[in-house]
């Protein structure tokens, strides 16, 4: 072939790699606009737009849900891909919809704990609306191991306090395992983790969130199996950007399986979570005993959850313990520096001495925690020991 027949025919040649390159960008286009990303018309270059490392410059405007890389797994990490289906009965479930998706709120959400070796080492921070049911209930588990499952050498609170970042993971995961193992009725559990693959495409009426699309399932039949996975892989349920709570409630309603949770629901015919005052709020708490095995509580007080507790194991299986002993309380809060330690006195009727008082007057009102704690003890004197009272 002679060299201007070789001019004549490379444009044509040219033009269709052209044609299959817009091609594959228009197909790119409609991916990245289904998760909610676009395709910027500029490339960010080096020492143009960025750090100088090729990342993106600061303040650049990045989609809420995107999942870091730290948090993505290698799609043969194992487990079972989510379907289409288990996505959308997981949207209806949870919205009783496929358009409503998680708020912010919910998605920034994760089990983030208080300074190690601190009066609140054990505590898990939480917002007042929103997922900080969930994360009270894991925190009630959290306490109940730390407590009465670990074995340690400090007594009372300072088996809280004293515990450093790895105890931290290691108390997380506990109470996960034991949730999700419980919600599977002693039989199974089922951990949902991110991976870097996006298991469910784009079909007609359901809106993605660019996470959920990437669930993968781990099931296992022994609890102490599931613990362990869930502490190799702490960081997807404590580290920013994780989501680690939607995973979390995720795997809960996995474990129990969609269509048990949903019986659960039918006597309420309303989905599991619900809209109000800008927030999505968690319903169908389940309601604890006065009376449980250990001393701890998981309290709704002035319509937010906390967390009531007795450090001695005793307390609630003999009668004796019961004359004067001490309770204490982390309402999850980030103004709340100090666990609050409550003096119990059941024997003391103190403020019911002024029998003429209306009981309506300013004087004759106490915090909500007291009259919590007088539903399982009535009539109890209780002394905040310099705390002010609050809640």
């Amino acid at each position: 072939m002679g060299d201007h027949e070789a001019e004549r025919t490379m444009p044509q040649t040219e033009l269709e790699e052209i044609t299959s390159r817009i091609s594959d960008l228009n197909k790119w286009r409609e991916i990245f606009s289904f998760h909610g990303l676009e395709i910027s018309n500029t490339t960010h270059q080096r020492g143009q737009g960025s750090d100088g490392n090729g990342a993106p410059a600061a303040g650049k405007h990045h989609p809420p849900s995107t999942v870091p890389k730290p948090f993505l797994l290698s799609p043969d990490t194992g487990g079972q891909p989510i379907s289409l289906e288990m996505a959308t009965g997981l949207r209806k479930l949870l919205f009783g919809n496929l358009f409503h998706l998680f708020s912010c709120e919910w998605e920034k959400a994760y089990f983030r704990f208080h300074e190690p070796y601190s009066d609140l080492a054990y505590a898990l921070e939480a917002e007042k609306w929103g997922p900080r049911a969930i994360l009270m209930a894991v925190q009630a588990h959290i306490i109940k191991y730390l407590l009465f499952v670990r074995n340690t050498e400090y007594t009372h609170l300072e088996r809280l306090c004293r515990i450093n970042r790895r105890e931290q993971g290691e108390a997380l995961a506990a109470a996960l395992a034991d949730t999700l193992w419980a919600a599977g009725e002693g039989g199974r559990a089922v951990i949902c983790l991110v991976t870097a693959a996006i298991h469910v495409m784009p079909s007609r009426g359901y809106k993605a969130d660019n996470f959920t699309e990437r669930i993968q399932l781990f099931e296992f039949s022994e609890k102490a199996a599931a613990q362990k996975f869930i502490f190799d892989h702490i960081n997807c349920f404590k580290d920013e950007g994780s989501h680690g709570v939607i995973l979390f409630l995720y795997s809960l309603l996995f474990s129990r399986t969609l269509e048990r949770v949903q019986e659960d629901l039918d006597c309420t015919a309303a989905p599991l979570l619900k809209f109000g005052f800008g927030n999505i709020t968690c319903t169908q708490v389940c309601p604890r005993l006065r009376t449980p095995r250990l001393p701890i509580w998981l309290c709704s007080v002035s319509g937010r959850y906390s967390v009531l507790f007795g450090t001695d194991s005793q307390l609630l299986s003999d009668w004796k313990m019961e004359r004067v002993f001490h309770l204490y309380f982390y309402s999850g809060q980030q103004e709340q520096r100090k666990t609050a330690r409550l003096t119990i006195d059941t024997h003391s009727h103190h403020w019911e001495k002024d029998q003429s008082e209306d009981p309506s007057s300013p004087g004759k009102r106490r915090p909500s925690v007291e009259m919590a704690i007088r539903t399982k003890w009535a009539g109890a004197t209780v002394n905040w020991n310099g705390t002010d009272p609050f809640f």
